[in-house]
């Protein structure tokens, strides 16, 4: 449990935000200031909540579909095999830094028919208890500042290949824990998610290869406010964008490589000169809050400061391997880089899994390349429950 005086309560949370969107290292030279991360509100939509795709680098938008696809790209749904799967992951978060902040995540699909499916998931994500106190040490209270989100789905086969999808998500996030002005209130908003999915299977012998392709817009929606809307920030809607391919060697042998592009869909910060406090702390502005969604969507493309090289740093690239052998024990590696002026996050990350009759363990690992990250040894662990193969066991 943390102990921190009330006045320090949302500077606290705004660090762990942060620290969940952005690893920098200062890199101001007098005035100058050479990097300028993009920073939203609720931050944990961005974190990979599951262990496979984890593994991989952080890739998932076109991979094959499992019951975790609801965060990576709904639309694969539609080429799910099973009629019906769900999966529950847990990620202890931040570890370097605190021991009691943690992701669950919970999803699950079911097949109308041979072309429609639904998906729902859950996500909470817990900032661990703090016991706040006042200048004196006299305590206060004890909270639990939380998030969480809750979607469905909707996808559909256009055809052979193609497939198209749409989310809907509900979004709360309460940062100070009931406790505080009567001016701090629980943020809550809607967003949706609009995707596509391309597969593909070819080769001369019995479809050994395939290739598919995946476009994820996700987070789109109204902003959130923390003082009943007399200051709105934006959502981290997203822009992903991959593809992968299979190949299957014999019965036994197959491996998938898969590639991500990413990029946030809200306004650049504007930097000036004079922005260095008397600390020599960075200030970033505010970030347009008064534009509206749909003008920060288009003009996140070209509003950076820097220009054209800026908002190609704005990209965060990430590929990844999977080799399965006999359908039954998967190993996985992959690597995620992200601009040093953006945010610095280059990590490797690797995993294995395991399926059984009735269910698959995966397990991933995060080694970061700069020394000191907290984004450090992070682990992540996922059940998936095949719901078909649960019933032939029982046989």
């Amino acid at each position: 449990m943390r102990i921190i005086h009330f006045d320090r309560l949302l500077v606290v949370l705004l660090s762990v935000m942060l620290c969940q969107t952005a690893y920098s290292q200062s890199l101001a030279t007098g005035q100058e200031i050479q990097y300028n991360p993009i920073t939203t509100a609720v931050p944990f939509l961005t974190i990979t909540p599951d262990s496979r795709h984890g593994a991989m680098g952080d890739v998932g938008v076109a991979t094959s579909p499992d019951a975790n696809s609801q965060y990576w790209n709904p639309s694969k749904y539609a080429f799910v095999n099973d009629n019906f799967g769900f999966a529950l992951s847990y990620t202890p978060w931040l570890r370097q830094l605190v021991n009691d902040i943690n992701l669950a995540y919970l999803s699950g699909y079911y097949k109308l028919d041979r072309y429609q499916t639904i998906g729902a998931s859950l996500r909470y994500f817990s900032m661990g208890d703090i016991l706040l106190t006042d200048q004196n040490g006299t305590s206060l209270a004890n909270v639990s500042p939380n998030e969480f989100a809750f979607d469905v789905s909707y996808s559909r086969k256009l055809s052979d290949y193609f497939s198209g999808g749409v989310a809907i998500r509900y979004i709360r996030s309460d940062l100070s824990g009931g406790i505080g002005p009567e001016s701090y209130v629980p943020g809550h908003t809607f967003s949706t998610d609009v995707s596509f999915y391309y597969n593909k299977s070819f080769g001369k012998s019995n479809n050994d290869q395939s290739i598919s392709a995946g476009i994820n817009l996700s987070n789109i929606g109204g902003k959130i406010s923390y003082d009943d809307g007399q200051n709105k920030e934006f959502l981290p809607a997203n822009f992903r964008l991959g593809t992968t391919y299979c190949k299957e060697f014999d019965s036994f042998n197959s491996i998938a490589i898969s590639f991500d592009i990413n990029k946030l869909m809200v306004p650049t910060p504007r930097i000036t000169s004079g922005n260095l406090n008397t600390t020599g702390g960075i200030v970033l502005p505010d970030n347009s809050t008064n534009m509206s969604v749909i003008s920060s969507i288009f003009s996140s493309f070209t509003d950076a400061p820097g220009g054209m090289k800026e908002e190609l740093q704005e990209i965060n690239f990430s590929t990844g391997v999977e080799y399965w052998y006999n359908h039954q024990f998967a190993v996985r590696g992959g690597y995620f880089s992200e601009s040093e002026f953006k945010g610095n996050r280059k990590f490797f990350s690797t995993g294995l899994g395991v399926k059984m009759n009735i269910c698959s363990i995966d397990f991933s690992y995060l080694v970061p390349i700069h020394q000191n990250n907290p984004l450090a040894n992070t682990i992540r662990f996922t059940l998936l429950f095949d719901v078909k193969s649960f019933n032939k066991s029982k046989r």
